[in-house]
């Protein structure tokens, strides 16, 4: 029997670690830690880090508890909202925004955003700003 090679074909990553990175992205970020303070802390690479940050790489269940642990949350955090969660499956297929929320969340313009944002202790300041985001939001959605 013959093997046949594939050549010039890219894995794609499947949603669920890609979700999970996103969440180890989104945790190592709120705690102000680096790719490499990571990657020192389980012994690995920044670069490995990325990969599993993006979901390139999947990461194994004795890697995520590693994660959990250094980053202070229990290794059902990495699973919350995600595309095969069961609130998710209740929802016939998952709520696009929740999705949306996430992946804004654990960007780095949504966390610059968040973290200023909590910064601000006057509550009717931070209510105007909010109503003024959703205004402008409004006239670019027309």
């Amino acid at each position: 029997m013959k093997t046949v090679k594939t050549i010039g074909v890219k894995k794609v990553p499947k949603s669920t670690d890609v979700h999970v990175g996103a969440r180890v992205r989104m945790r190592r970020a709120v705690l102000g830690k680096s790719q490499s303070w990571l990657g020192n802390a389980v012994g690995l690479t920044f670069q490995q880090i990325q990969k599993y940050e993006k979901g390139i790489n999947r990461i194994g269940s004795s890697r995520l508890q590693q994660f959990a642990n250094i980053l202070n949350v229990p290794a059902s955090f990495f699973f919350e909202d995600g595309p095969d969660a069961p609130s998710q499956r209740k929802a016939k297929g998952g709520d696009a925004s929740i999705t949306y929320m996430s992946e804004f969340i654990s960007s780095k313009d949504g966390l610059a955003l968040i973290k200023a944002f909590i910064r601000i202790e006057d509550k009717k300041l931070r209510r105007g700003i909010a109503d003024l985001v959703g205004q402008i939001a409004d006239r670019h959605e027309n």
